[in-house]
């Protein structure tokens, strides 16, 4: 196993010990509704993925086993998104969580972060390998089914509506609306009201703020630029409060530059 890369800025102000993970807990999953976790070790996986020690955090969750999914799935995705450089790694990173994900799908069928995070590797391996390719694979139906399926047993999980969101914009964005519409289900107004819903639920989410504005860019190209780029300074604005959110903030931050 290689080294994965680091964190790139300083990680002491996500750096929860103690109580104090627990204080600032639904702050930090006020997107994908973890539930706190009663194990220590899980505990201090999520501690890791926060401060932006993803390997760690993969590492400690995959020793507790399945139950440990939900972080395991969560830190390769994102150090798959943010920091691994290398295609194929990033690759082997995403096919990893999948193949997590599917048996986190049958152990725990209720558990929204099952179908959610199974979702959201395939949805990012999609994207690594072409929307299009992807979708001639069978993969788009996959991903509609898991977030689908997170929303039934949470429907306030925002993170699900935002990847749902994105899902409809992207067929529509790469296919068009007839042909996406027709053959995926793909709508131009389920995108955006999945976009809003997200918002209302996490409004202090950079990351729900930039998928938006990529889904309108998907839409609308420059004829809603001017939203695009509100929804991109709105996220500027929003103070990070853990590695994931400092990364995406300076994502937004660079499409000004």
């Amino acid at each position: 196993m290689y080294e994965w890369n680091k964190f790139p800025f300083d990680h002491s102000p996500y750096d929860y010990q103690g109580e104090a993970l627990r204080e600032i807990w639904d702050e930090l999953h006020e997107g994908d509704r973890e539930p706190f976790p009663a194990d220590e070790r899980l505990q201090e996986a999520w501690r890791c993925y926060h401060r932006g020690d993803f390997q760690q955090a993969v590492n400690l969750a995959d020793e507790c086993g399945l139950q440990g999914h939900a972080v395991a799935n969560k830190a390769t995705g994102m150090y798959a998104s943010h920091l691994e450089e290398n295609e194929k790694r990033q690759r082997d990173c995403y096919q990893s969580a999948i193949a997590r994900a599917e048996k986190a799908v049958i152990e725990f069928p209720d558990d929204a972060n099952s179908h959610h995070f199974h979702a959201f590797n395939l949805g990012r391996y999609s994207q690594s390998i072409s929307i299009v390719k992807a979708l001639k694979q069978g993969l788009g139906g996959k991903i509609m089914h898991a977030l689908t399926r997170a929303l039934e047993i949470n429907p306030d999980h925002a993170d699900a509506h935002t990847a749902l969101g994105l899902y409809h914009a992207e067929i529509i964005g790469k296919i068009g609306k007839l042909v996406g519409g027709v053959t995926y289900g793909a709508s131009e107004k389920k995108a955006i009201d999945h976009f809003k819903k997200s918002l209302l639920l996490a409004p202090t989410s950079p990351i729900a703020h930039i998928e938006y504005g990529n889904g309108l860019y998907l839409l609308y190209g420059d004829r809603r630029i001017d939203e695009v780029s509100g929804l991109y300074e709105q996220a500027t604005e929003l103070t990070a409060r853990d590695a994931v959110e400092k990364l995406d903030i300076e994502s937004a931050l660079a499409e000004f530059e």
